[in-house]
């Protein structure tokens, strides 16, 4: 399983998630984004469905009804009711049960001290565990660029 750092130096999530959605489901990828609270989870549920005028991402949260059959589910807590392929954490979720995705993204504000400690924390220890790491970070045109 691949499992992804992506440093956000120059957007915020709103703007650099999106397109990895589109990118995951081109790829014919189910997606389920994990944040923190369901205040959260409404927010990126508002945010995906009018980011942008010309795109539509079929999504919906994981307390609606016919969750498992969403494309991208957003939800706050763990399991993987839609089946996703690719599993994002953002502000701050942690990984639990990663069992079953090909691959993990873990999404963090580079601005933010507790998000980049969240972020070494998760490193050292999905490492430990044997898992295959990248660490993606922001150039100043806010396109990303393997560092390790």
């Amino acid at each position: 399983m691949d499992i992804l750092f992506y440093h956000l130096t120059e957007t915020r999530i709103e703007d650099a998630l999106p397109p990895l959605l589109e990118k995951s489901l081109e790829r014919k990828w189910r997606v389920a984004v994990q944040t923190t609270s369901a205040d959260r989870e409404a927010a990126l549920d508002a945010h995906l469905w009018t980011y942008r005028a010309e795109s539509f991402l079929p999504h919906g949260l994981a307390a609606d009804e016919m969750a498992e059959e969403q494309p991208i589910l957003i939800t706050s807590s763990s399991g993987n009711p839609n089946r996703a392929h690719i599993r994002f954490y953002v502000d701050g979720a942690a990984p639990d049960d990663i069992a079953g995705y090909e691959r993990l993204v873990l999404m963090f504000d580079g601005h933010d001290d507790a998000q980049l400690a969240h972020a070494r924390a998760q490193w050292k220890k999905l490492k430990a565990d044997g898992g295959q790491l990248s660490y993606w970070q922001q150039n100043n045109d806010g396109r990303w660029e393997k560092k390790a």
